[in-house]
């Protein structure tokens, strides 16, 4: 449902935004008159395909936590800049290492400092991008939407046991954040995403087909649409929920 004339322009900020479920969802709510403050560890690109402009592009490196904290300041002042409130803030961006010729690494061969940058970025910089921006989100009655994984509930034969930790440590941490920030008006939700089709998919991903009972992978659109519904009105008593995007394959 598009915004009307009249009703103030809602804005998001969108973590991991440079591919996959991050351009999609950038369409998605672009199309319906959002504002969407794109954040990547990747500066603005020439050939952005969307309207806006650098001014709605943050640079960070969520693996660093003074760098997030900066890059928090700075997404506060583009707020102020443009007089907009925090609708929406969708922590997307995750990061899955991977071991020799692409192959899955395990709680055995996983390196300490891979564990660490690994639950940086996919638990700790949600966390500090929620409790950061939190007075922005109550200012506008706005929701948080974490994206989990599939494999945050199962021992995946693609996704490493750091990513699939740091994946259930996230979707813990939603109904964590859900408890504390509902009295002050904040949404927060998670969703979990199974085999999507995009340009990231890991080599043999087709064979897991058979396993989803639906007979195929999800689009990343399929996904933006679900990340859309518990950012508006359609979803307001919706709270400390974890949304299941996989065709059936958890089933």
């Amino acid at each position: 449902m598009a915004q009307t004339p009249n009703e103030e322009r809602r804005t998001m900020i969108l973590t991991g935004a440079s591919r996959g479920i991050g351009h999609a969802t950038v369409k998605r709510f672009s199309s319906a008159g959002w504002r969407v403050i794109t954040c990547s560890r990747y500066g603005f690109p020439e050939n952005c395909p969307w309207e806006a402009g650098p001014e709605d592009h943050i640079q960070v490196d969520l693996s660093d936590p003074e760098n997030t904290i900066q890059a928090i300041a700075e997404m506060k002042q583009r707020l102020i800049v443009q007089d907009s409130r925090l609708h929406a803030l969708v922590n997307n961006a995750g990061i899955s290492p991977k071991g020799e010729g692409g192959s899955r690494l395990s709680t055995v061969d996983t390196p300490l400092d891979a564990w660490q940058k690994v639950f940086q970025v996919n638990f700790f910089g949600p966390l500090l991008l929620a409790r950061g921006l939190i007075d922005e989100l109550e200012a506008a009655g706005g929701t948080v939407v974490n994206v989990s994984s599939i494999a945050s509930s199962r021992v995946h034969p693609f996704a490493g046991s750091a990513y699939s930790t740091s994946k259930a440590a996230l979707a813990a941490l939603t109904r964590e954040l859900a408890a504390d920030f509902a009295p002050r008006g904040i949404r927060v939700n998670a969703i979990s995403p199974g085999e999507i089709d995009t340009a990231i998919l890991s080599p043999g991903t087709e064979a897991l087909v058979a396993d989803i009972p639906m007979r195929r992978l999800g689009t990343p659109e399929e996904v933006a649409k679900a990340i859309y519904f518990l950012c508006t009105e359609q979803s307001s008593y919706i709270n400390g929920a974890e949304l299941h995007i996989n065709g059936g394959q958890h089933v």
